[in-house]
């Protein structure tokens, strides 16, 4: 059996007769290595913006939200805030009531959210990412303070210097008489002080005002009803044992959701995008590997008589077969290292060195955001390891059924 691979690899290293197939195998190797690479740069692409997703969400949203499971709203009280604060790990409880309203700056007018919060809200690392410019405080009961977005800023013309022209909400309620013809009668309004902007995602920033919680409280006239609870886990606690607590105590009138869940359907869809891009470049790939293909059946045809003699010497079809899907494993995966190896380095310079950028002067982020995850590496590999048996199997077989009396 030694003497059978000995002699077959003199007869398949004849420098007189590979120089085509040699050409044709390196083109493979190429290709190969080129689609690995845009497979491992693209994954990691989509890694980083999910990553860089995640961390803007998480600087305006909370790590867990508590809502009701039916309904807008849900009463509270001190007694019941206070047993939500003595679970383990609950290290701060922000109450939320948050709704619609028109917001009036100077004449310009906008629909908006409005988010009233207690005072502990930036006290939960808000605003990590992203840009936030201004006080960081909420103001006072006789002079309440908004931080509004930096879209929300931009489409009223808000100017922070300027503390003589308030910031007016105004809130439809309905009125005391259906036969009214007093338009006060069918809003509330109130002022407040423009202090900063904050700029996270465009979701947000087109569309939020951040206030006092007690102002809103009046303005929508919510008295002890609440939109919402945000927690901040204490340090050493995860936020799925602490997500698992809340929920065991809340039952099912309740939902308790982390910053993942709270965008679900947007998280989704970066996987989604993820998968089917992975799918596309791997097609591509397969594409490639039909040079793997071509080469292969060359090396078949080219090497019939010497086959023959192999098999006139006891070669099994077996070890033919193994001869030409080693040939073309060799091949894929010599390509594949190279396309793993310069994917990886690649992203490091991205990451390090910013080389390619977004090309948008108001992004959060100058360049594509990358992230290398190590799975992506394995189910890479396995693509190329099962495109390169397909692409082998064929001209292996053809190789092992070489008529050794017609050839001789």
């Amino acid at each position: 059996m030694n003497l059978s691979y000995f002699i077959a690899a003199r007869y398949f290293r004849s420098k007189k007769k590979r120089n085509f197939i040699t050409v044709l195998s390196t083109i493979s190797m190429v290709g190969v290595a080129v689609g690995t690479m845009a497979l491992v740069i693209v994954m990691s692409v989509f890694n980083g913006l999910e990553d860089l997703i995640r961390g803007l969400f998480a600087s305006f949203d909370a790590e867990l939200k508590i809502e009701a499971s039916v309904g807008k709203s849900f009463e509270v009280d001190d007694s019941w805030l206070g047993q939500i604060r003595a679970i383990e790990g609950v290290e701060i409880l922000t109450e939320v009531i948050e709704d619609n309203a028109l917001l009036d700056y100077n004449g310009n007018q906008q629909v908006g959210t409005i988010k009233g919060v207690s005072d502990n809200f930036l006290e939960q690392n808000r605003f990590q990412q992203g840009y936030y410019w201004g006080d960081t405080t909420l103001g006072t009961d006789l002079r309440p303070a908004a931080i509004l977005g930096r879209g929300v800023g931009f489409f009223l013309s808000v100017n922070l210097k300027d503390v003589n022209v308030p910031l007016k909400v105004f809130y439809p309620k309905a009125p005391r008489s259906a036969a009214t013809l007093d338009p006060s009668q069918l809003y509330a309004s109130a002022v407040l002080e423009p202090v900063a902007f904050f700029s996270v995602d465009r979701q947000f920033d087109d569309e939020y005002v951040i206030a006092p919680l007690n102002f809103t409280r009046d303005l929508l006239n919510y008295g002890n009803k609440r939109t919402s609870l945000e927690v901040k886990v204490a340090e050493g606690y995860t936020v799925g044992s602490v997500q698992k607590a809340l929920k065991a105590h809340l039952g099912e009138s309740f939902t308790v959701k982390n910053t993942d869940e709270q965008h679900a359907g947007l998280l989704r869809t970066v996987k989604l995008e993820k998968l089917f891009v992975f799918l596309t470049l791997t097609f591509i790939l397969a594409i490639a590997s039909f040079n793997i293909f071509f080469s292969l059946s060359m090396l078949a045809i080219e090497k019939k008589k010497d086959i023959a003699v192999l098999k006139a010497m006891g070669a099994p079809d077996k070890l033919i077969q193994r001869i030409f899907l080693k040939q073309g494993a060799l091949i894929a995966l010599s390509g594949a290292l190279v396309g793993l190896v310069l994917g990886y380095l690649i992203c490091l310079a991205q990451q390090y060195f910013g080389l390619v950028s977004l090309g948008i002067s108001s992004a959060v982020v100058d360049a594509y955001p990358v992230k290398v995850v190590w799975t992506d590496f394995i189910w890479i590999s396995i693509s190329v390891i099962s495109i390169t048996l397909l692409a082998s199997w064929r001209p292996a077989y053809i190789a092992s059924r070489v008529n050794t009396v017609t050839e001789l």
